[in-house]
């Protein structure tokens, strides 16, 4: 089900399938939100739950057992219930059950909620442990924009740019995108990624130490988008390699994939969330659009 939010400069619709943005478009027309093509990426905004990335064999252990689970959770194929909408704002959720127990062993309660105030879209994951022992998870965003967002521009003529004077880290990974523990510096340009198809030859860039906004913007155009994660620990930056792809990817994470050739075991995989039973944990993002 497609469900809509407006304000004075944007129409939002989301649907309750994945709780995926479908579309951000503002008053005049022009679409901000990466409408998908099978050519290159069927996807558009997919939110991650309860892991981000792969999994080694699309396995990982939870005391002594293997579990499967495919790439970025299983939340992406599942059917959220409304859980409120009001005016401005809409509650999505889901409850753990049979299904997700195959594939994930914990008692959970996941929600996203979406508030819609002028140009900006506030985003909250919540997750809340409903079982009796402590869970772990990783969780993030995949929302993907159209490049150019205006006529007359063309892919290179944008740029991805950080407020401060940041010095991130590459992290590094394997040529089939698993964790290969070797992290190199990232310059910026003055502050800047441009862009440039080949940037996503291997694949994902992502990144840590890096600061919690960056904005897509471009040399002579005036739309721009302004992406805010505060409490993420990881950007991925991405479009589909070797091709020339009209949309980028910001993914703000809190966690990374598994490490090449480990099958993880869920209790020692540093960079996930433990969440104790009875706890509840929230995470807020924006995307900011004008």
């Amino acid at each position: 089900m497609i469900l809509n939010l407006e304000s004075a400069y944007l129409r939002i619709q989301v649907d309750t399938h994945g709780g995926e943005l479908r579309s951000i478009c503002d008053r005049e027309g022009t679409e901000y939100l990466w409408q998908g093509d099978a050519r290159y990426w069927e996807g558009q905004a997919p939110n991650l739950f309860p892991y981000v990335g792969r999994l080694t064999e699309k396995k990982y252990r939870y005391r002594g057992k293997e579990y499967i689970m495919g790439i970025h959770g299983f939340v992406q194929d599942c059917e959220l219930g409304i859980a409120g909408q009001r005016g401005n704002s809409l509650r999505l959720q889901l409850s753990s059950g049979r299904d997700t127990r195959r594939m994930y062993p914990f008692d959970f309660r996941y929600g996203i909620a979406y508030v819609l105030e002028g140009r900006r879209l506030t985003v909250c994951y919540e997750v809340e442990n409903t079982g009796r022992e402590q869970m772990y998870f990783g969780i993030g965003g995949h929302p993907g924009f159209r490049v150019p967002l205006e006529e007359g521009m063309d892919f290179e003529s944008y740029y991805l740019e950080f407020p401060g004077t940041c010095c991130p880290l590459r992290v590094g990974f394997s040529a089939d995108c698993f964790v290969n523990g070797q992290e190199e510096e990232f310059p910026l340009k003055e502050g800047r990624i441009p862009l440039r198809h080949s940037l996503f030859d291997q694949d994902a860039v992502v990144l840590k130490n890096m600061d919690d906004t960056v904005t897509l913007k471009s040399h002579g155009g005036r739309r721009y988008v302004k992406v805010a994660y505060p409490q993420m620990a990881y950007l991925g930056i991405w479009h589909a390699p070797h091709t020339e792809a009209p949309y980028v990817c910001i993914e703000p994470w809190s966690s990374l994939p598994s490490r090449k050739d480990v099958v993880e075991d869920l209790e020692t995989q540093e960079n996930l969330m433990a969440l104790p039973a009875g706890a509840s944990y929230k995470n807020v993002w924006s995307i900011e659009c004008g």
